[in-house]
């Protein structure tokens, strides 16, 4: 355990389910404000509330802070987050956009939380133990658990964000932290005290996204609440 200091901040006013559903954002920016174990304890509490096939719980959470493996593991994922952000770059995923536009600061951002990967204040590894030959539908046993993670971390005062980012070092990182052979990595998420805020996310509108009785057949009824914003892209993506 660690014994981080106690620190004078003011109660965390937890959305309600609707309110965290609807507001937890990717959160790549943090303050140097620790996570504290009683912090960590909650989220991953909730994290393992999650459902999973047959009830049989194959969820594992591998917390790096600052044990020597941990150091060891951060450096080879900040390897992996420069290996795979810059080959996006690379192969001009991203054209050129409009420097006040979204694209632009989610570019920004993005280059800047690669930068610092190996310093986020949490990283957690959330695996899951197959109990049988690898099926598409598996992760339907480790992904709402993932979720659980992240609005847990909203609950408590916290930011996230989920990458896949080990995947360039998987073996390496499966070594180093004694992974065996029938668990996976499923995800590799950061998690800290926000340097921003969380806030009402963007997302297509629900008439786009909703079918009822066939495929893109509208549902009369699939209509946002007063007050959603939208974000763009082309319509089917």
């Amino acid at each position: 355990m660690h014994d981080n200091p106690p620190i004078d901040n003011p109660p965390i006013d937890e959305p309600t389910l609707s309110e965290g559903l609807a507001t937890t954002r990717s959160i790549r920016r943090y303050t140097d404000d620790p996570v504290t174990d009683e912090q960590l304890a909650r989220v991953l509490h909730l994290a393992t509330r999650a459902p999973s096939g047959s009830n049989r719980q194959p969820f594992r959470f591998v917390v790096l802070r600052d044990g020597p493996t941990a150091k060891v593991v951060r450096a080879l994922l900040a390897e992996g987050a420069d290996e795979v952000w810059s080959g996006k770059r690379d192969r001009g995923e991203f054209p050129n956009a409009d420097p006040d536009s979204p694209t632009a600061r989610m570019l920004a951002a993005m280059n800047d939380y690669v930068a610092t990967f190996a310093d986020a204040p949490v990283i957690v590894l959330p695996c899951m133990v197959r109990y049988r030959a690898p099926t598409t539908s598996e992760g339907g046993s480790i992904y709402p658990a993932v979720q659980n993670l992240l609005l847990g971390a909203r609950a408590v005062g916290l930011g996230g964000a989920l990458t896949m980012f080990h995947q360039t070092r998987e073996e390496a990182i499966r070594d180093e932290l004694g992974i065996p052979d029938e668990a996976f990595i499923a995800a590799t998420i950061t998690l800290g005290v926000p340097a921003g805020r969380h806030g009402p996310v963007r997302r297509k509108p629900l008439g786009r996204l909703v079918f009822e009785d066939r495929w893109d057949q509208p549902a009369d009824w699939a209509v946002d609440p007063p007050g959603t914003r939208f974000t763009g892209g082309p319509k089917g993506v």
